[in-house]
């Protein structure tokens, strides 16, 4: 294996460099003009009002049934607040999971399953207290595969862990759909 000819190599950049640098420069300059409705989504909003975190810690989150609810809430509070409950909440957040399992593999000879897909589906509702007046509403889903064997437990524990899994991937979606929504509506 031989090395390049230095010379040629940097004739090469030399021709090749300038061109690119200037189209690359025209691009930005024409691209950052538009960008005149870019917000931080975790600074503050314009002219002194809270920002998207600041609103997102004044959300509450309904009281729960199962199991799955109760970790998706539980996911949220600590995504909206770091863990703690709202203080003096603004606004609610209702939520409606649904899942879904599906049988994706199944054993030659057995004629069992052998692995499944787990959809969690949450449709949520922003809504102000105050107004009662909804603010935006959304949709986020999750996707997690698990084995399934022979043994009982291991399915169990395999089914929440994938319940799990799709949880975090949910209420992260949330958050940015939540947060976002806070970041660009009008006041």
């Amino acid at each position: 294996m031989s090395l390049p000819d230095p010379s040629t190599a940097r004739l090469a950049v030399r021709r090749l460099t300038w061109p690119k640098v200037a189209i690359l420069s025209a691009l930005v300059a024409v691209g950052a003009t538009g960008c005149t409705g870019v917000r931080p989504l975790y600074g503050s909003g314009p002219s002194g009002q809270p920002g998207p975190s600041a609103q997102l810690s004044q959300i509450q989150l309904d009281v729960v049934d199962t199991r799955v609810e109760q970790r998706l809430r539980n996911e949220l509070i600590f995504a909206f607040t770091g863990g703690a409950e709202a203080g003096n909440p603004t606004y609610r957040v209702e939520v409606r999971l649904t899942d879904l399992s599906t049988a994706v593999g199944v054993e030659r000879l057995a004629d069992t399953p052998a692995a499944y897909i787990l959809q969690l589906t949450a449709s949520f509702t922003l809504i102000e207290i105050g107004t009662g007046r909804t603010l935006t509403t959304g949709t986020s889903f999750a996707n997690a595969s698990f084995d399934f064997s022979a043994q009982r437990f291991a399915n169990v524990r395999a089914r929440r862990d994938a319940e799990n899994r799709a949880v975090t991937v949910i209420a992260e979606d949330m958050k940015a759909k939540i947060a976002s929504y806070f970041a660009t509506r009008k006041s």
